[in-house]
């Protein structure tokens, strides 16, 4: 019987992600990233025209919102709403469960 070998499990961590990075990752093009930039849905850290780069939070944000506009048909402003009140709503669970203690 052969042994497994171990793999060697690698993690990387995303720290940004440049406008181009971030239109592959969410397949979309660039006036879609700007439209969402827009309207505030995400925010870049870096606000020059030749490069914008996105955290994580908002890397996430921008993937939610590539959902919500897929698969429930949502307008750019419908879906800053959506993603506004969801924040709302897990900011007062999280103060819930620490009264809870």
């Amino acid at each position: 019987m052969k042994k497994a070998k171990p793999h060697n499990a690698r993690i990387d961590v995303i720290e940004t992600l440049s406008l181009t990075e971030l239109m592959v990752f969410c397949d979309a093009n660039a006036d879609w990233v700007v439209t969402l930039v827009d309207h505030g849905v995400v925010t870049p850290i870096t606000r020059t025209d030749a490069e914008w780069e996105f955290t994580p939070a908002h890397i996430a944000r921008a993937r939610k919102a590539a959902r919500l506009m897929r698969d429930l048909g949502l307008n750019v402003a419908g879906v800053a709403l959506v993603l506004d009140l969801i924040e709302e709503r897990d900011a007062l669970t999280r103060k819930l469960a620490l009264m809870d203690v």
